[in-house]
């Protein structure tokens, strides 16, 4: 991972010795608390009788709502103040900077303080059968599809998701089962933990869908990716597994490291477990899932999109490995409503559709897209797309989006979220990407603000159009606003 520089890593403002679990803790209080992992965690430890304090600078969707039904108190902002109650434990989150003014107030009161993944490990797994689902893409819909087929088994698992499935209440649950499934991060745990999260989770199998460079900001290249990767696989104890997707270069490469049982997944009969795709019927997505040569399922899906039906196909793994009926594992997968903010239809009016998706990486757009043209065969497709994570706002990717948007009839990019932030020589250029986009004959519109795309859409939508906006961030909750204004 990148070494960083700034000033605010010239100095250590926490004892590494108060890096620890206190014994009996009942008070705890999370710091950068509206991230959707740091959610998840405090609602796990709500359910375990905990007192849960957290503080953030702002909440957005779904933690907001997740936090208010918990009842958990949130303070605006970072402050001494919040500390004042003096927790047993603090949980500070991978936004939280050393010289956040909690982190200031911690050190002088010498309160206890892990990092979440370190939280998750110490309080959560220990005793647990750890599924670890991870890779660049496609992680969240592959936890909760592993976790409602667990369920409709007869499992009972617990889960940590990093996003809201809607067969479930919460994307946490905390069960006396030994089976935790969890969404493993490849992202930094902390400023204090400079590690991907998923080295923390004890894994005994680990689901690896896909690997890419990503995370521009702590990674240097795509060789320092793998190598977080390497580590983990090396964790899988040798009774565990990988479940790997053998379609992937990068992924049967870092697998070389595993001295456990490997099964591998993807669209060719190479793989051990591998699909048909049949086509789209009544809304459904319909396939066959084989192992090894002979059929497993006949699956039908309310997911659409070959990169989901991947993403199906490694939980048939799971679940033959578990020796789960595969009557039961269909079951799962034609009853699973899908995940909120992936292909999430959020308004329709007027004979036009709102999607509201979280892709941000040049491969999850341009699949994106292309699961959405297939799905809405005929319609004209309304691409938005909002550069908003820590790597999609640098030119790392910018000539990588070129071919993204192929399957778009409308592209309309704005500037980057808070643009500013990006030193001008390394910044992603919208407008270049539009005129890029112009030039091989798409209908691409650089229109710089949220309130400027809200405007054109108002007078440019027909009935018949789709319009998918893709963000991993509120894009000034753009989605919702069109939605409302069709109604």
């Amino acid at each position: 991972m990148k070494e960083r520089n700034s000033i605010e890593d010239m100095y250590l403002p926490l004892d590494p010795k108060l890096n620890f679990l206190p014994q009996n803790f009942q008070n705890v209080h999370l710091m950068g608390i509206g991230g959707v992992g740091m959610s998840a965690l405090a609602g796990m430890l709500k359910y375990m009788g905990k007192r849960v304090t957290g503080s953030d600078s702002v909440l957005y969707e779904p933690s907001k709502g997740i936090l208010e039904r918990l009842s958990i108190k949130v303070y605006s902002g970072y402050g001494h103040n919040n500390l004042k109650d003096r927790p047993h434990l603090t949980i500070v989150g991978n936004v939280i900077r050393r010289e956040n003014p909690e982190v200031e107030q911690l050190s002088k009161l010498r309160i206890p303080y892990l990092s979440m993944s370190q939280a998750i490990k110490e309080i959560f797994l220990k005793d647990k059968f750890s599924i670890v689902i991870c890779g660049t893409h496609g992680k969240t819909t592959t936890s909760s599809l592993c976790s409602w087929a667990l369920e409709c088994a007869g499992y009972s698992p617990s889960f940590f998701i990093g996003g809201v499935p809607k067969n479930f209440p919460f994307h946490f649950r905390v069960e006396d089962s030994p089976y935790f499934i969890i969404e493993g991060d490849e992202y930094d745990s902390a400023f204090f933990q400079k590690r991907p999260k998923f080295l923390d989770y004890i894994p005994q199998i680990v689901i690896l869908t896909s690997i890419e460079f990503d995370h521009a900001d702590i990674y240097r290249d795509l060789e320092s990716i793998k190598e977080g990767f390497r580590m983990l696989i090396r964790d899988i104890p040798k009774e565990g597994v990988l479940i790997l997707n053998g379609e992937d270069e990068n992924i049967r490469e870092v697998a070389q490291e595993a001295v456990c049982k490997t099964i591998t997944y993807g669209i060719s009969n190479k793989n051990n477990w591998y699909f048909k795709y049949l086509g789209i019927k009544n809304n459904y997505s319909l396939f066959n899932v084989y192992k090894d040569g002979r059929l497993y399922s006949e699956v039908k899906s309310s997911l659409y999109g070959i990169h989901n039906i991947t993403n199906i196909t490694a939980v048939a793994a799971l679940c033959g490995y578990l020796e789960i009926p595969d009557s039961l594992f269909k079951e799962a997968m034609e009853s699973f409503l899908g995940v909120r903010r992936r292909q999430e239809v959020v308004g329709e009016g007027r004979g036009i559709t709102i999607i509201d998706d979280f892709a941000h990486h040049p491969t999850e757009v341009r699949e994106t897209i292309k699961a959405v043209s297939d799905r809405f065969r005929g319609r004209r497709i309304i691409a938005i797309f909002e550069p908003r994570s820590n790597t999609s706002r640098r030119d790392i990717f910018q000539k990588d989006y070129i071919d993204s948007f192929d399957k778009a009839d409308i592209i309309v990019i704005p500037d980057p979220y808070r643009k500013d932030d990006i030193p001008e020589g390394e910044r992603f250029s919208s407008e270049l990407l539009a005129n890029r986009l112009r030039a091989k004959g798409k209908d691409a519109l650089y229109i710089p603000t949220a309130k400027e795309i809200f405007k054109f859409l108002k007078s440019a939508l027909r009935a018949g159009d789709v319009v998918i906006f893709m963000s991993n961030g509120s894009f000034d909750h753009l989605p919702e606003k069109i939605g409302k204004f069709l109604s």
